[in-house]
């Protein structure tokens, strides 16, 4: 394993996602064991995806983690799916990861009649206590949550909000095989914000996959904008980014320091 020293996010290198996965996770769970050792519960936020796949499977099983002081939620759900179908955020981190543990509470966002009413009372539960960790990932496009590029905004005033879905978004949705095709991927959807991704203390970004290397590349070089949302997480001062060696950036994007703005990462290959 090599290191190399430099401001911004820390990028950890794996041989495979499996391997990411359980890296991850094992960052996760002694994070969660730290701070319950020194407070009452923890509050974190889960993205849903295929990408968090590993890290949840082995997140569920390790030590040590006293799950019912964990109050969970999630980052976003799509509007317009019948309350219960699979391919809702809520009901795949049901089946991959809440149902399993003993959590103190869970918060599914539940779209019904008024999504705004929703996005408005969620805002308000996340805003009750500080957010200790959020788990999460990057998209194709450079998203955060659902916070595609035509509508991210990394100086949000709201905690949480309706959005318009980009196709670039939704075709992912389909390449991911959460839906057979675009058309049935919804157009809409509740996600929480950037700036309410990043009040939390730590940030565990899991991204494997060839599919996302340029989107890694971008996250760690453009310019700080919404036109990169993942460029939001340099702003952070607590983020590890997990891939493999299928989305790592090449070592010469690595190395470019893009903007006086922001921040090369710190790099640890992993074998």
């Amino acid at each position: 394993m090599t290191t190399t020293t430099r401001r911004g996010p820390r990028l950890r290198v794996f041989d495979d996602r499996a391997a990411l996965g359980r890296a991850a996770a094992e960052d996760v769970a002694a994070e969660l064991r730290s701070r319950l050792a020194r407070q009452d519960r923890v509050r974190m936020i889960f993205a849903a995806a295929p990408s968090q796949r590993e890290m949840l499977d082995a997140l569920r099983v390790a030590d040590g983690v006293d799950w019912t002081r964990v109050v969970a939620f999630h980052m976003d759900e799509y509007l317009g799916l019948p309350k219960g179908a699979p391919e809702r955020f809520s009901m795949w981190l049901r089946a991959a990861f809440f149902d399993h543990l003993p959590f103190q509470a869970v918060h599914l966002i539940e779209p019904g009649e008024d999504p705004e009413r929703t996005a408005a009372e969620y805002a308000r539960l996340l805003a009750e206590t500080p957010i200790d960790i959020v788990c999460l990932g990057i998209g194709q496009n450079g998203h955060l949550a659902f916070n595609d590029p035509p509508v991210a905004d990394l100086a949000d005033p709201l905690d949480v909000k309706v959005v318009e879905l980009d196709d670039a978004c939704r075709q992912q949705q389909v390449d991911d095989e959460c839906f057979a095709a675009l058309q049935d991927v919804p157009e809409r959807a509740v996600t929480l914000t950037i700036p309410r991704l990043l009040a939390a203390d730590r940030l565990f970004c899991v991204v494997p996959g060839a599919a996302k290397r340029d989107a890694v590349e971008k996250a760690l070089t453009e310019p700080i904008s919404a036109a990169h949302p993942a460029t939001a997480l340099r702003t952070h001062p607590d983020v590890i980014l997990y891939v493999d060696v299928e989305s790592a950036p090449r070592p010469e994007v690595v190395a470019t320091d893009a903007t006086p703005a922001g921040a090369s990462p710190a790099t640890e290959v992993t074998s």
